[in-house]
Protein backbone atom coordinates (compact mmCIF):
# COMPACT_ATOMS: atom_id res chain seq x y z
CA UNK A 1 0.00 0.00 0.00
CA UNK A 2 1.11 3.21 -0.92
CA UNK A 3 2.49 5.88 2.02
CA UNK A 4 -0.61 7.72 3.46
CA UNK A 5 -0.14 11.69 3.30
CA UNK A 6 -0.57 13.40 6.34
CA UNK A 7 -4.05 14.78 5.63
CA UNK A 8 -5.88 11.52 5.01
CA UNK A 9 -4.02 9.83 8.10
CA UNK A 10 -5.38 12.87 10.53
CA UNK A 11 -8.87 11.88 8.90
CA UNK A 12 -8.76 8.10 9.53
CA UNK A 13 -7.37 9.32 13.16
CA UNK A 14 -10.01 11.49 13.65
CA UNK A 15 -12.69 9.30 12.10
CA UNK A 16 -11.88 6.54 14.16
CA UNK A 17 -11.97 7.98 17.46
CA UNK A 18 -15.34 9.53 16.73
CA UNK A 19 -16.95 5.82 15.45
CA UNK A 20 -18.27 2.31 16.86
CA UNK A 21 -16.55 0.34 14.44
CA UNK A 22 -12.86 1.68 13.51
CA UNK A 23 -12.41 -1.04 11.61
CA UNK A 24 -14.52 -0.44 8.66
CA UNK A 25 -13.13 3.30 8.36
CA UNK A 26 -11.55 3.06 4.68
CA UNK A 27 -10.44 6.36 3.32
CA UNK A 28 -9.22 6.90 -1.22
CA UNK A 29 -7.22 10.11 -2.16
CA UNK A 30 -6.84 10.93 -5.13
CA UNK A 31 -5.06 14.44 -6.57
CA UNK A 32 -6.33 16.17 -9.42
CA UNK A 33 -6.32 19.84 -10.77
CA UNK A 34 -8.43 20.93 -8.29
CA UNK A 35 -6.91 19.83 -5.24
CA UNK A 36 -6.82 16.38 -3.27
CA UNK A 37 -10.17 14.47 -2.91
CA UNK A 38 -10.35 12.14 0.35
CA UNK A 39 -13.49 9.81 0.01
CA UNK A 40 -14.52 8.64 3.23
CA UNK A 41 -16.58 5.42 3.77
CA UNK A 42 -17.38 4.24 7.48
CA UNK A 43 -19.87 1.27 8.63
CA UNK A 44 -23.78 2.32 8.12
CA UNK A 45 -24.32 2.42 11.65
CA UNK A 46 -21.83 5.09 12.60
CA UNK A 47 -22.91 7.53 9.64
CA UNK A 48 -24.93 9.51 12.41
CA UNK A 49 -21.76 9.84 14.32
CA UNK A 50 -19.93 11.02 11.28
CA UNK A 51 -22.49 13.60 9.65
CA UNK A 52 -23.76 14.98 13.26
CA UNK A 53 -27.30 17.13 14.01
CA UNK A 54 -27.88 19.06 11.39
CA UNK A 55 -24.37 17.99 9.20
CA UNK A 56 -22.30 20.17 12.12
CA UNK A 57 -19.53 17.14 13.00
CA UNK A 58 -19.06 16.64 9.04
CA UNK A 59 -18.48 20.55 8.81
CA UNK A 60 -16.23 20.47 11.31
CA UNK A 61 -14.30 17.70 10.34
CA UNK A 62 -13.71 19.46 6.45
CA UNK A 63 -12.80 22.50 8.26
CA UNK A 64 -9.77 20.62 10.35
CA UNK A 65 -9.05 19.26 6.71
CA UNK A 66 -8.95 22.52 5.20
CA UNK A 67 -6.58 23.75 7.93
CA UNK A 68 -4.61 20.48 7.45
CA UNK A 69 -4.57 21.09 3.63
CA UNK A 70 -3.14 24.73 3.97
CA UNK A 71 -0.30 23.89 6.24
CA UNK A 72 0.59 21.48 3.11
CA UNK A 73 -0.42 23.99 0.46
CA UNK A 74 -2.97 21.98 -1.04
CA UNK A 75 -7.03 22.30 -1.03
CA UNK A 76 -8.32 19.45 0.62
CA UNK A 77 -11.74 18.19 0.17
CA UNK A 78 -13.87 15.64 1.54
CA UNK A 79 -16.19 13.47 0.03
CA UNK A 80 -18.33 11.19 2.29
CA UNK A 81 -19.87 7.92 0.86
CA UNK A 82 -23.56 7.25 1.43
CA UNK A 83 -24.22 3.48 1.88
CA UNK A 84 -26.05 1.13 0.10
CA UNK A 85 -29.52 2.16 -0.36
CA UNK A 86 -29.14 5.66 0.92
CA UNK A 87 -29.98 7.55 4.49
CA UNK A 88 -31.35 5.04 7.17
CA UNK A 89 -34.85 5.40 9.10
CA UNK A 90 -35.22 8.95 10.26
CA UNK A 91 -36.87 10.00 13.13
CA UNK A 92 -39.96 11.89 12.69
CA UNK A 93 -40.01 15.55 13.43
CA UNK A 94 -42.53 16.31 16.36
CA UNK A 95 -45.06 18.78 15.50
CA UNK A 96 -45.29 22.35 17.35
CA UNK A 97 -41.68 21.15 19.39
CA UNK A 98 -39.67 24.47 20.00
CA UNK A 99 -36.94 24.43 17.59
CA UNK A 100 -38.47 22.01 15.32
CA UNK A 101 -39.46 24.90 12.61
CA UNK A 102 -38.48 24.29 9.07
CA UNK A 103 -35.59 26.39 7.63
CA UNK A 104 -36.01 28.86 4.79
CA UNK A 105 -33.48 28.24 2.10
CA UNK A 106 -31.71 31.19 3.44
CA UNK A 107 -30.25 30.16 6.64
CA UNK A 108 -29.24 26.30 5.17
CA UNK A 109 -27.32 28.20 2.46
CA UNK A 110 -25.89 30.33 5.71
CA UNK A 111 -24.65 27.66 7.55
CA UNK A 112 -23.15 25.75 4.19
CA UNK A 113 -20.75 28.74 3.70
CA UNK A 114 -17.12 28.54 5.97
Amino acid sequence: MAKMQQDQEFLEYLVKALVDNPDAVKTDRKVDEMGVLITLKVDPADMGKIIGRAGQTAKAIRSLLRVVGIKNNARVNLKIEEPEGGRGPRMPREEGREGGRSRDVDEVVDDLRL
